[in-house]
């Protein structure tokens, strides 16, 4: 966590959406996040007038099996928990992949029902359920679909309009037109089309119309986190973070702060 968020306060960030740290994703196991550590980690946090914008977690609900769903439910009860107490407003989950044997009716009913349980089960930590558009829901259709169907309150959605780019060619004001107000968390990146398929890139080279994205926020008036998401885990041949990560500070001060 020091070197997390020297890297953020360093390229003038104003917040830390966590996934990963050490390796792990099921961040409540760690001693950053407990005990006098955690008292030290949000002193940092802070001291480097510092966030945490969201805390992603892995749990994932197309499982046929209830008691796989129900074991997700459970690492999303901890990872809320963690979440209240770093002063997160949500923790992100997905919905994701419709399984073999399942079909896609089913499976959106799968993760409604567990989204709602995970909302009702963490409602006192006063933390939201964000589902973000990823996997073979990663429409804004299919994902609006899904939150309306849970019928829980406090839930939203974590925007992340390049995987719709990518999946299915849904453009940005498309997807803000759909989902609203729901949309309380964005990721942000670019991609290059490469024959028939793509690759990530450095903000603002690719061909992902962001331009687009920031005059549908600014219809929708939105006002909350942005977030640079670069994903190195999956993609080693990506540049460093140390290159990624002011690159795209640099690039959204010019773009969205001054332009």
């Amino acid at each position: 966590m020091p070197e997390i968020i020297k890297i953020a306060a360093d390229a003038g960030y104003h917040g830390i959406e966590l996934r990963f740290v050490q390796g792990e994703d099921s961040l409540w196991k760690l001693a950053a996040f407990s005990g006098k550590q955690m008292a030290a980690t949000k002193a940092a946090l802070a001291d480097s007038g510092l966030s945490i914008a969201c805390v992603d977690t892995s749990c994932r609900f197309h499982f046929p099996d209830k008691n796989e769903r129900e074991l997700w439910i459970e690492e999303g009860k901890h990872m809320s928990d963690l979440a209240a107490e770093l002063g997160a407003p949500a923790i992100r989950v997905f919905g994701d992949t419709v399984q073999p044997g399942a079909n896609e009716e089913s499976t959106r009913d799968w993760i409604a029902e567990s989204i709602r349980k995970l909302a009702e089960a963490t409602s006192h930590n006063k933390v939201d359920v964000w589902l973000e558009t990823h996997g073979d829901f990663c429409s804004s259709g299919d994902t609006a679909a899904i939150l309306s169907k849970s019928g829980a309150q406090h839930v939203g959605v974590v925007w992340d309009p390049v995987n719709s780019f990518i999946a299915i060619d849904e453009k940005p004001t498309e997807g803000a037109a759909r989902l609203g107000p729901a949309i309380r968390h964005v990721h942000v990146k670019d991609c290059q089309r490469i024959a028939d398929s793509f690759r990530y890139v450095l903000t603002g080279i690719g061909d992902f119309p962001l331009r687009d994205l920031r005059c549908a926020l600014r219809q929708l008036r939105f006002d909350r986190f942005l977030s640079f998401e670069w994903e190195k885990k999956w993609h080693p041949e990506l540049a460093d973070a140390a290159i990624a990560l002011p690159h795209f500070a640099n690039w959204f001060r010019k773009n969205y702060v001054h332009d």
